[in-house]
């Protein structure tokens, strides 16, 4: 029913009244009139039965107003008591109606305020979800560092027990230069320290053998002796059978790919493996030929620096040689544990998803051994000559990563030079290589050529490049994600923002957050530390800052959006128009960076993602560029380097068959020497 039943009467009425001769004459608003004489008309209409009759015929009925027929039937009725009583009942359903109206007011407002209140309990409630994601997130970062506290802690108690370990550690302090802890690597490089005469002693080795009352060598020795005890002679021994101690190389990972990395260098009885790296991959894999070396005993592994992809099968190592000696700079000693121990705790998350679902997926080594491998790591200062049976290794600054050395490896009068990873340029966390003398026109100079065939922009250039971009979109109110690796890449990219963009809010997330707190520590001693967090640099909590964080930069792993935090921020950031994504480094063909880049190529407007099982598809409206800050020399690094050692012979490893094959033509050209990859000597 009509909010008034009488109005469409009431129209008709007044029509009829307006129709009269004294006031057809005149202009009148029938709704007007009709609410104006509302009354007169029922008053009218009550005396008069022809104006009811009148109104009848006017009145416009439909068929679907039932309500209007029943209240025209009694109020324009014939009979005069029916019109009374249709008016009184009229007049009684309108103040029941306005009392439903009163009602349902009062209804419609308590609805109101209880929506508002459950509006208001939501989001208390989402609050307190978020604080409580905060808070696990907090709690699982925390669990994740306390567990590797403890497995440091638990190496150290054994490293405490351990002879040979407290002897290496003795070993690597007496062999120190005084103040050489406190400079960066150019300074530790032996060719830049004042000479010293040829008989003179290292004066922590001659205060602690003066004080012994022995010779320094002897000393020496005899720690040597502890860290490596000669092999017992027989009580009868009327022939011994020895090898020749040349030295023989074989390049077991790495040697034509990028990843995996791993040398075998003989000389005599003794075996040492230069890096031993996971292969890349789900699941990570050893070097491709590691059971060559598991054959016989192997004494030593030396790691160049704490990339995965060239300590990260170490543990493994350890455990089926537990006495193997890992041998590395105090840097690198000091961030393998960290590495190791993440990829234990990947590989076991991913054995138990497999055994779930009953495939076969073991992983390659767990807690138990990175504890191992942890108390099992020597320390050899830079240009400090260390004996391994029957050869001598002497480590010297590579660039790279911050701890990251290249290895002179010497046995009688032969060389074999390794450069690991390395780069000759000026980085905010690290110096570039210094060469030292005892590698010079080595026997053998084994080459990374990850970059042989790239000729970069030169760093400034590309520094500048980056920092305006980000310039741009920070000026814009957008935000930059970068995927970076998480030791090295994402420090240094954080102390670019710190220094070159102090007003630009910028977080580091995941264990990219977790290793710059090791660069601070690890360089805490030194004149000039490295200081990553603070200013406008901040760890950042995932939780809150996926949608409170609107305008800044955020670095993260993985890399090459293979997993990780960057995957979540990506997924967030991506379908802004005003946002960017900058990959910082080398993606593999099968990462997500990778595929992200083809994708721009061909214009492609989502990325499908796995996001915990579930397929996502995420706009791409940010703006997304490849802004490589690569770690690593470039050819005309590498033909600087090769250039100034200037060996007999060149190999090249750690780079693609194809440009290792083009990058070997232009040695020759120059007047090198070049040794396919492979076994040598």
């Amino acid at each position: 029913m009509i909010s008034d039943p009488l109005l469409p009467i009431l129209h008709a009425a007044a029509e009829v009244f307006l129709s009269r001769p004294g006031l057809a004459r005149q202009e009148h608003d029938v709704a007007q009139f009709a609410s104006d004489q509302r009354q007169l008309i029922l008053d009218t209409l009550v005396k008069l039965p022809g104006l009811r009759a009148q109104v009848r015929n006017r009145l416009r009925m439909t068929r679907d107003r039932l309500d209007l027929k029943a209240v025209s039937t009694l109020v324009l009725s014939a009979d005069r008591d029916t019109v009374m009583a249709g008016l009184r009942l009229v007049d009684e359903l309108a103040k029941e109606g306005r009392t439903q109206q009163t009602l349902r007011k009062r209804h419609q407002d308590r609805v109101r305020e209880l929506q508002e209140k459950l509006e208001t309990a939501k989001g208390r409630h989402e609050h307190a979800q978020a604080a409580l994601q905060s808070a696990n997130s907090a709690l699982a970062d925390a669990e994740k560092r306390a567990e590797e506290l403890d497995v440091q802690v638990a190496a150290l108690q054994r490293r405490l027990h351990d002879p040979r370990a407290m002897a290496s550690s003795l070993l690597g302090v007496l062999q120190k230069s005084p103040g050489s802890a406190d400079m960066g690597s150019e300074a530790r490089d032996p060719r830049n320290r004042p000479a010293q005469a040829e008989d003179e002693p290292m004066p922590l080795v001659a205060l602690s053998a003066s004080s012994a009352g022995i010779e320094p060598e002897t000393l020496v020795t005899a720690l040597q002796a502890i860290i490596m005890p000669p092999p017992l002679e027989p009580k009868v021994s009327r022939v011994t059978v020895t090898r020749e101690r040349h030295l023989r190389i074989n390049p077991l990972g790495g040697a034509t790919e990028i990843g995996g990395s791993c040398v075998l260098i003989e000389a005599g009885d003794t075996r040492v493996l230069i890096d031993a790296g996971l292969r890349p991959g789900d699941p990570a894999l050893p070097p491709r030929d590691i059971d060559q070396a598991l054959s016989d005993p192997v004494h030593a592994v030396v790691v160049t620096h704490a990339h995965i992809d060239h300590c990260g099968y170490v543990p493994a190592l350890v455990e089926h040689s537990p006495d193997l000696r890992v041998i590395a700079t105090s840097e690198t000693n000091a961030l393998m544990p960290r590495m190791w121990a993440d990829s234990a705790k990947l590989m076991g998350e991913r054995e138990r998803l497999h055994r779930r679902w009953g495939a076969e997926g073991e992983a390659l080594y767990q807690r138990d051994a990175v504890e191992a491998a942890t108390q099992r790591c020597e320390e050899i200062p830079y240009g400090i000559p260390r004996e391994i049976g029957d050869v001598t290794v002497e480590l010297f600054p590579a660039g790279h990563i911050l701890g990251a050395a290249g290895v002179v490896v010497q046995a009688g009068n032969q060389r074999i030079v390794v450069t690991g990873d390395i780069s000759g340029f000026r980085q905010e966390t690290v110096d570039g290589y210094s060469i030292p003398d005892s590698a010079r026109t080595a026997d053998l100079f084994v080459m990374e050529s990850t970059c042989c065939a790239e000729e970069h922009v030169q760093r400034e250039t590309r520094v500048k490049d980056l920092i305006r971009a980000v310039e741009e979109i920070h000026a814009g109110g957008g935000r930059v994600l970068i995927p970076a690796f998480a030791l090295g890449r994402a420090q240094e990219l954080a102390l670019i923002m710190r220094v070159q963009l102090p007003d630009v809010p910028v977080l580091i997330d995941g264990m990219a957050a977790d290793v710059a707190s090791s660069f601070e520590r690890i360089t805490a001693d030194r004149s000039t530390p490295l200081r990553i967090f603070g200013g406008n640099v901040a760890r950042a909590s995932r939780v809150r800052d996926l949608d409170a964080f609107t305008s800044g930069v955020v670095i993260t792993t993985s890399g090459m959006l293979t997993g990780g935090p960057a995957v979540e921020w990506a997924a967030k950031i991506l379908p802004e128009a005003r946002s960017a994504l900058f990959l910082s480094g080398y993606q593999d063909e099968e990462s997500g960076g990778a595929r992200l880049l083809r994708l721009v190529e061909e214009q492609a407007s989502y990325l499908t993602v796995n996001d915990r099982g579930v397929q996502k598809e995420i706009p791409l409206n940010a703006r997304i560029e490849m802004m490589r800050l690569s770690a690593h020399a470039d050819k005309r690094g590498l033909l600087d380097i090769a250039d100034e050692v200037r060996p007999r012979r060149i190999m090249l490893v750690h780079g693609l068959p194809h440009r290792q094959r083009a990058f070997r033509k232009i040695l020759e050209v120059r007047g090198h020497h070049c040794a396919p990859t492979g076994r040598w000597g």
